[in-house]
């Protein structure tokens, strides 16, 4: 055996190894369990500071507001 026969079969190896998690991820879900992980419940929030400055950059980039705070111009100054 060669080393690049040696090296071919390990690549291989290492290539399946590499993606069998992949294929193992792909899920189909049934149009009866969407609503069940749909819940608000299931939905991640994440720290509510940060939700509020993402909030502010969008109203300031786009210029306008959602209803949830006061307007802001374009340029970030309030």
């Amino acid at each position: 055996m060669s080393i690049f026969e040696f090296a071919r079969r390990y690549a291989a190896l290492f290539l399946g190894a590499a993606l069998a998690p992949l294929a193992a991820g792909c899920v189909t879900v049934r149009p009866e369990q969407r609503a069940i992980l749909a819940d608000p419940v299931m939905q991640f929030q994440g720290d509510p500071r940060e939700a509020a400055q993402r909030q502010h950059v969008l109203e300031n980039r786009e210029g306008s507001f959602g209803g949830s705070s006061v307007q802001g111009g374009g340029c970030g100054c309030n």
